[in-house]
């Protein structure tokens, strides 16, 4: 037989796209457009149904950047469509080659009811199955014009400070249509086979068998009758759509999903609307749709509808019920997992799980973090004391270098927790459930003959309006087709469930699931990091000094509901499009604001507790909220600081710089400015390597390949520029307390003020710097180059630490030349270390050398400052004030204390004379105290997070200063741990504790009164 299956595949294309497509929508009649252009911002859907409206017509120009036009759409049906299935096609201009990131629209009724959004892929409107005939139509739409920005190119666009006035699109067709019924099912029967077929080999009988049944197809087929001749068409094509899987078949969970950033090439309020837009979406969709099963995560995005469109929560709270509209993620945001305190990850749990069991009774299992940059090996112990079962995340797909060699696995973190995970192997969460896609995720399942399952997340995201009908019809036809994976549509919970049961003894990967991608994400937009961080350490202060307050103070009110509200606030802005630094201008611009109000409430909150702590007096009291003693006062205590006891610090000119000393640390700043020596006094040993210099700023040319803010490529590395030229070096205070030296430089269109400051008793060098930057795709970075052989670093994460080669053996350890580290970063050699720290940077990278004396420099960089010029162009610009030490002779367990100190400074208050007591103790320093707060319930118990930061097993005995009844260790959510122990304190209130590496242990102490 000739060969003619690529005639016959080029003539299903063609057909399918000129005529049967556009059959499915016929005898169009032309609707009645008006408009009204709202004025700045989005108004109430009230104002929108009530505005004066204007004539308006197709293709005519409409929204400029961030605007919103309401259309009053109108017309009648017409009496020869009785019986009929009529809808309205409203075409707001839209690109069908990208479903999202552009314009979109919700559907009114007259009375304000929210019907259903507009979307590439999703632009009709039922009005009636079967039509009456003869009956009125009026629609309103809300209409938004998000321009687009997915382009990768600068623009301004992206804030409405610097966005343009000229109209960004041009209306469609807006008419009311016959939908022909047969005809959509034949387009999606065609379309099915002919997706399947193409992924089928050539030699496969069952390609040819399709190909022929499709070429009968089309032969019945009338082109100048399509309705007519549809069902006869299809009848071509029942055997081969009945015809089924095989038993060996793969199986795919098919799990309805849209994936909403938070914030991202949009600001948070149009977040808002989006989320509104998907939902009426997704419920108009499964009324017609029984089967349909819909996931989504970030409980933000329901308190969202839930406060600001009330109508559109209830529907979904009753699909909720009905248990097709599936809650999942447990989280209050998708957030950013690398950067994200401890504590903060702890409480995106609390909130996330919190607000779904409030609102709907449901306890979430499923951990869902499809595209955050990376996940921290800390999570498997917060997943399980979350009291969830499972992961997913897809973003591991996205990794320049090494193919992650599982699909489903046991995940182990720093402690030793596993949680059963799953990375779906269809490699995208905005899934069609096309036959590409689906032949994909079966060739690329790494399981294979050992488990046959994988989940699959359909429908556009971002503004795309989720699954279509279309997809769900494709979803019926591959539930059992020869050919083809056996696709279900089910909840993630009923995927795991099978999936575990069949694949108990799955692999293990221990440690950080590493994305190679998106490195530069620990570096972008500064003050959104910094802001981040900052939060994190008030509110901590915030929650212990008025728990302190509410325990000791009678009268004093714990506040719940500001410390509630102001967490949510911070954990919004934790998710992985901001803090990562990689979105919009108008973003980030809104988080500064939003931080600096953060900070004034959390100080005022802070403030008044230490007032009522402190009482009236005249002596000044310190307070300490670091949960290391500090200078004598207490951890978590208050106490007057008596006189010097510690050597004092000396300077000696020398060779045009200062050598400064205090009795531990030895430093030496030469005529650059730059630090040749820090000496350990005790070890007696030198930090800085051999003719190198520390605190040595340096810029890199910073131009990746792609993804600007997100991307810092390895070859930004070739060139390099030391920042030695000196503008002025002086010794700016020097007394017995301390000795600063200021040296300032400047280079292209920036300057850098820095100043060195040696502290009696202290056994660092506290370097603070104010950057006044004005560079474009540039790098900056702080280098401390370190006489250590190291082979590895440790890097503080959530609740411990990981390490990290600093060698490049494999392509595994290659890949991170750049890595993310919160409060600190230490290298070591047996016996003796040396730690950089900081309060607000995340990005570093560490690399070793042998020199010619055959000693070993290991050369520790902090990221400072990044410019990239997209998605907003003038990222990191401006003053920033970073502060960073280095440590030398540092253990781990200084590294941590160092890093909570420079995080968590003292607060000095005048006050009584008496100290405050911590409200509870700890003997053991590698026993670290995270969090102290009221209980959640407000039944005045108190909650302690605690966990073991030196990676080793550590005892140590809890002391309490209030009266307790009871101790119980409790999850995350601050309820008892299944078959806990209640724990009742010895006869002196303390309790003994033992912890494994890096274990979190949280306790609710019930106070006696």
């Amino acid at each position: 037989m000739h060969d003619d299956r690529s005639i016959v595949e080029h003539r299903l294309r063609r057909v399918l796209r000129e005529r049967i497509q556009p059959a499915v929508r016929s005898s169009p009649v032309p609707l009645t457009i008006e408009r009204w252009d709202a004025p700045g911002e989005p108004v109430p859907v009230a104002d929108g149904l009530s505005a004066v409206y204007e004539p308006a017509a197709p293709g005519q120009t409409w929204g400029p950047a961030w605007g919103t036009t309401w259309f009053r759409v109108t017309g009648r049906v017409p009496q020869e469509w009785r019986g009929r299935t009529v809808e309205a096609v409203v075409d707001l201009g839209f690109d069908r080659q990208m479903p999202g990131f552009q314009c979109e629209g919700l559907v009114y009724r007259p009375d304000g009811e929210a019907v259903k959004a507009l979307n590439p892929f999703n632009d009709w409107v039922r009005i009636g199955d079967p039509a009456d005939g003869g009956e009125d139509v009026l629609l309103y739409v809300e209409a938004s014009s998000n321009p687009v920005l997915v382009e990768h190119r600068p623009t301004y666009e992206g804030d409405t400070l610097t966005s343009g006035s000229e109209p960004l699109y041009r209306t469609g067709r807006m008419d009311l249509v016959v939908f022909e019924a047969q005809v959509w099912e034949l387009v999606q029967d065609l379309e099915v086979l002919g997706s399947l077929m193409t992924e089928l080999a050539e030699g496969d009988a069952r390609r040819w068998n399709i190909l022929r049944a499709v070429e009968r197809a089309l032969d019945a087929v009338d082109l100048t009758d399509i309705a007519g001749t549809a069902t006869r068409a299809r009848a071509e094509l029942a055997g081969v759509l009945a015809s089924p899987a095989n038993a060996s078949a793969h199986r795919i969970s098919a799990v309805g999903h849209a994936h909403i950033d938070s914030a991202w090439l949009w600001p948070l309020r149009e977040t808002v609307r989006k989320v509104a837009r998907t939902c009426s979406n997704v419920v108009a969709l499964m009324d017609d749709h029984p089967e349909f099963v819909f996931a989504m995560s970030q409980a933000q995005q329901l308190a969202w509808i839930k406060e600001h469109r009330p109508e559109v929560f209830a529907k979904v709270k009753k699909k909720i019920a009905d248990g097709q509209f599936v809650p999942v993620g447990g989280m209050w945001v998708e957030s950013d997992t690398n950067m994200v305190g401890g504590e903060a990850m702890a409480r995106q749990f609390l909130y996330g799980k919190k607000f779904f069991m409030d609102e709907f009774g449901i306890e979430t299992n499923e951990v869902w973090l499809p595209d955050s940059f990376g996940y921290t090996a800390a999570m498997p112990q917060l997943v399980k004391l979350s009291g969830s079962k499972w992961f997913l995340t897809q973003k591991i797909s996205w990794s320049q270098v090494n193919t992650f060699p599982h699909h489903t696995f046991w995940w182990e973190g720093i402690d030793g927790t596993r949680v059963f995970t799953h990375f779906p192997p269809v490699d995208t969460y905005n899934s069609d459930l096309g036959g590409a896609q689906m032949a994909h995720a079966a060739r690329n399942y790494r399981e294979k003959g050992r488990a046959s399952r994988s989940l699959a997340p359909f429908g556009w995201g971002d503004g795309g309006g989720g699954p279509t009908r279309e997809m769900l019809a494709r979803a019926r036809r591959l539930r059992n087709l020869e050919g083809s994976p056996k696709v279900t549509v089910e909840k993630p919970s009923a995927f795991f469930a099978k999936a575990q049961a069949e694949y108990p003894d799955a692999p293990v990967w221990a440690g950080e699931l590493y994305l190679e991608l998106h490195r530069g994400t620990y570096t972008s937009q500064a003050k959104t990091k910094q802001g981040n961080r900052h939060s994190e350490s008030l509110l901590r202060e915030a929650e212990l000094w008025s728990a302190t307050a509410a325990v000791r103070v009678p009268g004093h009110a714990y506040p719940y509901d500001d410390l509630a509200r102001i967490w949510k606030t911070v954990l919004l802005h934790q998710f992985h499009d901001i803090l990562p630094g990689s979105s919009i201008a108008w973003v980030h611009r809104e988080a500064r604001e939003t931080y600096a109000r953060v900070r004034a409430e959390l100080e005022a909150i802070t403030v008044a507790a230490q007032t009522a702590l402190a009482g009236d007096g005249s002596r000044d009291l310190v307070f300490n909220a670091s949960p290391h003693e500090r200078r004598s006062v207490p951890a978590g205590g208050a106490a007057a600081v008596g006189p010097r006891t510690t050597p004092p610090v000396t300077v000696v000119s020398h060779s045009g710089g200062y050598e400064i000393a205090n009795g531990l640390l030895r430093v030496m700043v030469d005529a650059r400015g730059l630090v040749v020596s820090a000496y350990d006094i005790e070890a007696q040993r030198e930090a800085v390597a051999p003719g190198r210099a520390a605190n040595l700023l340096q810029i890199h040319p910073d131009f990746p390949n792609a993804w600007d803010a997100w991307d810092v490529d390895e070859f930004h590395r070739h060139n390099v520029t030391d920042l030695v030229e000196l503008d002025a070096l002086e010794l700016v205070e020097s007394t017995e307390d301390r000795a600063v030296i200021a040296v300032s430089r400047s280079f292209s269109g920036s300057t850098v003020v820095q100043r060195l400051t040696l502290r009696s008793g202290a056994k660092v060098l506290d370097i603070e710097t104010d950057v006044d930057w004005h560079e474009t795709e540039k790098f900056l970075k702080a280098a401390f180059p370190l006489d250590v052989k190291a082979d590895r670093s440790a890097a503080e994460t959530q609740f411990g630490h990981v390490f990290r080669a600093t060698h490049t053996n494999t392509s595994w350890d290659a890949a991170k030349f750049e890595i993310c580290a919160h409060r600190w970063i230490h290298v070591e050699e047996p016996g003796w270390g040396a730690a950089v720290v900081n309060d607000s940077t995340y990005g570093h990278d560490v690399t070793r050398a042998v020199r010619e004396d055959g000693g070993q420099t290991t050369t520790v960089r902090l990221s400072l400052l990044r410019a990239p010029r997209y998605p907003d162009p003038a990222t990191d610009q401006g003053a920033h004030r970073l502060r960073f030490a280095l440590a030398p002779g540092a253990t781990v367990m200084d590294a941590v204390r160092e890093g909570h100190w420079i995080n968590l400074p003292e607060r000095t208050l005048t006050g009584g004379a008496r100290p405050v007591a911590p409200l509870l103790t700890v003997d053991n320093d590698s026993v670290v105290v995270e969090a102290v707060k009221l209980a959640e319930d407000r039944s005045g118990d108190v909650i302690v997070r605690l966990y073991e930061a030196g990676g080793g097993r550590a005892t140590a005995k809890l002391a309490t200063a209030f009266p307790v009844k009871t101790l119980t260790e409790t999850d995350l959510l601050e309820r008892p741990l299944p078959d806990a122990a209640v724990y009742e304190p010895a006869s002196d209130g303390t309790l003994r504790l033992t912890l494994r590496p890096f274990q979190i242990l949280t306790l609710r102490l019930t106070r006696g009164f």
